[in-house]
């Protein structure tokens, strides 16, 4: 047998699937980011940090690390808040449309920061409908309107917040429902009540997953570069890096500011590992009894519906600006549009820029998942299944990409490929292609790792010992137990693909390839029915990533919360 289902050794399937990880790793993850590095740390030959000086010397670009760390450091604060109140509450407090509530907590999810600004910069103009609304009322002068937008940086807070706390619902809420209730109901016994209860029982024991997700959520918000675009945010480093990417050589300070930033987020993933993706807490595996609910009086209960739903209501607030704006005429000067149309959803079928781009974001997301899914889901089985030397590490490259941001690859790729085969100036197929691979690949072999896991090796042990070959017993016995994780994570593998945001912006130079998001920038930065056509395909991005996360929540429930873990 070449595929047993235990052992010490590699065996010939194992060393083929390790030999492409290595591969696929080191072609185009670590030869890139080491090209980025010598860039930065070497001057005509010799170490010097000379571009790093004259990096944090530069106002305006250390002004924008600054920014990015502020940013970053808000919205993992705020996400943290908001994830863990939901969290709390959805499972400990019984409040009015709590079951609603719950259906609709990753609706926000469905929405990528940059497409909800295209939303809220309509809403919140000078002279937008929110100023409109107001001047109707008279609590505002219609010849000096607030200027909502004039400092877009608790703008971008605001929306990378309401997009990314799920995330940080989703892992507390899981680590919560591993809490088992007896030693709660122990701390309540020995008279811990109320925040005393929480702050020494509870939130220690759910602090591993708090963390994992707080990790995920700072290096999303650090290397934003959607929305800050489109709010026209300068001093930011994600943007500042998006404007020398077509000129690596002649500005080598941009290959330093990609360093820093890739740092940044490596350090924030290491610290969520070596702090908590150690700790673990025994819990016993008996006398499980459901949670236990927090007494509170109906003012209390009240209070905490009005609370969450004024939180979730306003999370949704960009996806309904987005809706409105597809199907208007226009919308300046009124509080809602002055007339109404599916005209531009028409206009996406027959414009050659947003159908080419429709067309090419799901052969280049379609190509994707084909390909991550068999690399994943062999990394995965042979993680679950396999005991060999070196599989640690194999695990480590496996979730490196979560720490390696799309915009440090997609830098590292222009500065690296540019000139080759591969240059993303004539041809940027097989490099966003590999980009979306990579950035899914923690995705997929956690989402299928976990169904490996739930399945007992008992069960193809058995299969082997009635004399099926390995290939029989992996097709017809652990294949159906672990589809709907395969399923799950091909899904989101594909609709992720297609709304990535930075490496589309990047790599994407021209019209011919540009991918779904990197021509909703485009469109919406023209004028005329420009922006509306950006809301209309912003609408068909919701409608995927919205079906594709029911459908994976369906398929891999609590679970799915695993996957945006560090």
């Amino acid at each position: 047998m070449w595929w047993p289902l235990k052992t010490e050794r590699i065996t010939p399937w194992t060393a083929l699937t390790v030999a492409c990880a290595a591969a696929l790793f080191g072609y185009f993850l670590f030869y890139p980011l080491s090209y980025v590095f010598q860039k930065a740390l070497f001057v005509n030959g010799s170490f010097s940090l000379a571009f790093f000086k004259g990096l944090l010397a530069d106002s305006f670009t250390a002004e924008g690390l600054r920014v990015s760390l502020l940013v970053a450091a808000w919205v993992s604060l705020l996400s943290t808040a908001l994830g863990a109140l939901f969290a709390l509450c959805m499972q400990r407090l019984q409040f009015p449309g709590s079951r609603l509530a719950g259906g609709m907590l990753l609706m926000p999810m469905i929405l990528p920061p940059f497409v909800g600004a295209i939303g809220v910069t309509t809403l919140f103009a000078r002279y937008g409908a929110v100023n409109q609304l107001l001047m109707r009322l008279g609590w505002v002068s219609a010849a000096a309107p607030p200027d909502w937008l004039g400092n877009p940086f608790w703008g971008i807070v605001i929306l990378e917040t309401l997009h990314l706390f799920p995330i940080m619902y989703l892992n507390i809420a899981g680590s919560l429902s591993l809490v088992d209730p007896s030693i709660e109901e122990a701390a309540q016994g020995l008279g811990a009540r109320g925040f005393a209860l929480l702050r020494s029982v509870t939130l220690p024991l759910i602090l591993p997953g708090v963390f994992a997700g707080a990790s995920i959520v700072f290096i999303w918000a650090f290397t934003d570069l959607g929305t800050p675009l489109i709010f026209n945010f300068k001093k930011i480093a994600t943007v500042q890096i998006y404007d020398m990417v077509k000129s690596p050589d002649t500005n080598p300070r941009g290959y330093a500011l990609v360093v820093v930033v890739l740092l940044v987020t490596a350090a924030a993933f290491v610290a969520a590992k070596l702090l908590f993706g150690r700790r673990r807490y025994e819990m016993p595996a008996f006398g499980r009894s459901s949670a236990p609910q927090w007494r509170a009086g109906r003012a209390v209960r009240w209070g905490a519906a009005a609370v969450l739903w004024g939180a979730l209501l306003a999370a949704l607030v960009p996806h309904a600006a987005v809706a409105i704006l597809s199907v208007s005429r226009g919308w300046s000067m009124t509080v809602l549009p002055g007339q109404w149309t599916l005209d531009a959803f028409s206009s996406v079928a027959a414009h050659p820029l947003a159908s080419i781009s429709i067309q090419n974001s799901l052969i280049y997301s379609g190509l994707a998942t084909v390909f991550v899914l068999i690399l994943g889901g062999a990394t995965a089985f042979i993680l679950a299944r396999r005991r060999f030397p070196g599989s640690e590490v194999l695990d480590m490259c496996a979730m490196l990409p979560l720490a390696v941001p799309g915009i440090v690859l997609a830098y590292g790729y222009v500065s690296t490929f540019t000139g080759t085969a591969l240059d993303p100036f004539r041809n940027p197929v097989m490099l966003l292609v590999v980009s979306y691979a990579v950035r899914r690949l923690p995705l997929v072999v956690r989402a299928l790792y976990a169904g490996l896991q739930q399945t007992s090796i008992t069960l193809e042990e058995a299969s082997a010992g009635l004399g099926a070959p390995p290939a029989a017993t992996f097709r017809s016995v652990t294949l159906p137990l672990i589809r709907p994780h395969i399923i799950g994570a091909a899904i989101l593998a594909l609709v992720f693909s297609m709304l990535e945001v930075s490496d589309s912006l990047i790599l994407a130079m021209r019209q011919d390839f540009y991918p779904m998001t990197k021509a909703i920038y485009v469109l919406a930065g023209r004028l005329g029915d420009g922006v509306i056509m950006a809301a209309a395909m912003g609408v068909i991005g919701i409608a995927l990533l919205g079906a594709g996360l029911a459908i994976a929540q369906k398929l891999l429930g609590k679970g799915l919360g695993q996957m945006f873990r560090a």
